[in-house]
């Protein structure tokens, strides 16, 4: 995955900022940045699971389509089996019945 990001953690934690006369406390910038940090690693870390979680449902997804493809063209020699059954059945009838004339014919 493309990282699009500006900042990481590493970036956070070592920025260093100027002190002028009239600026921030740093105490409170720190603890800022130090809420930012761990954020910022919760982050990664929910983005590592879901990559992985992604990964194994993209792998389950590829793994039913295969058993799908499978079952259908088992399905597909079913349905032709058994139109082959029923076609050998009116044969098989056809051929009862011109049994039945033919030996009726010769007594």
């Amino acid at each position: 995955m493309e990282n699009k990001f500006n900042l990481d953690v590493h970036s956070i934690l070592e920025k260093e900022f100027h002190i002028d006369f009239k600026g921030y406390s740093s105490v409170e910038v720190d603890g800022l940045l130090d809420q930012v940090i761990e954020d910022y690693q919760r982050f990664d870390e929910v983005v590592a699971k879901l990559s992985e979680v992604n990964l194994s449902q993209g792998r389950l997804i590829a793994s039913l389509k295969a058993k799908l493809i499978e079952l259908e063209s088992k399905a597909k020699v079913s349905d032709n089996q058994k139109s082959l059954d029923s076609s050998q059945m009116d044969i098989l009838k056809r051929l009862a019945r011109l049994e039945k004339i033919v030996y009726s014919n010769m007594d």
